[in-house]
């Protein structure tokens, strides 16, 4: 049974960390959208959230900070200047990841997973309290809009999410996505 809890409760980001060590998927804000969010370690969470979109595929995740971020990459030290200033504004960085941050199910081409450092207290937290990196992918269906108020996520994934984390009506646009390859950079979306 799923359950609704509002961002600014105390107990939230400890609440949604323990759906997470679970193996549970979330709806939380972000500074764009609504994320839908698991442990990137826990396969069978993976593809529990795979079904849930009705895809596969690589999925992006979210850090606490730039500095955590450049830490999962696998990039020469002359890369990570111009890698952590993409990685500001919100903006998803494309980048070979060191073996072990996440599960490859998640990973693209060449070990390449998509991370973002949303500019929203609600995902520092959890992304600092929560020992692995957290999936971050839009609340909706492959191929439909993504859902911006916490009550039609809960209507449509009534029985797929295991906690929802109210933040009020969130109506952004996803991030910009920049793909670093080869030390060049290609803008994605």
């Amino acid at each position: 049974m799923k359950k609704l809890i509002k961002s600014s409760a105390p107990n939230a980001v400890l609440e949604a960390c323990d759906v997470l060590n679970k193996g549970g998927i979330i709806a939380y804000p972000t500074d764009t959208l609504y994320g839908l969010g698991c442990d990137s370690k826990n396969e069978k969470s993976i593809k529990k959230l795979n079904k849930i979109k009705n895809r596969s595929g690589p999925i992006s995740v979210i850090a606490p900070n730039r500095s955590t971020a450049i830490d999962w990459m696998f990039v020469k030290k002359n890369h990570k200047a111009t890698i952590k200033n993409k990685l500001k504004n919100g903006n998803t960085v494309i980048a070979p990841i060191k073996n072990n941050i996440c599960s490859n199910l998640i990973a693209g081409n060449k070990n390449t997973v998509g991370i973002r450092v949303p500019d929203h207290l609600f995902c520092k937290k959890l992304s600092k309290l929560f020992p692995n990196p957290i999936t971050s992918t839009s609340v909706n269906r492959t191929g439909e809009k993504p859902l911006t108020k916490p009550d039609d996520i809960s209507n449509e994934f009534i029985s797929d999410i295991d906690l929802i984390i109210d933040d009020g009506i969130i109506n952004g646009v996803g991030s910009k996505i920049f793909l670093f390859e080869n030390g060049s950079w290609k803008q994605l979306r």
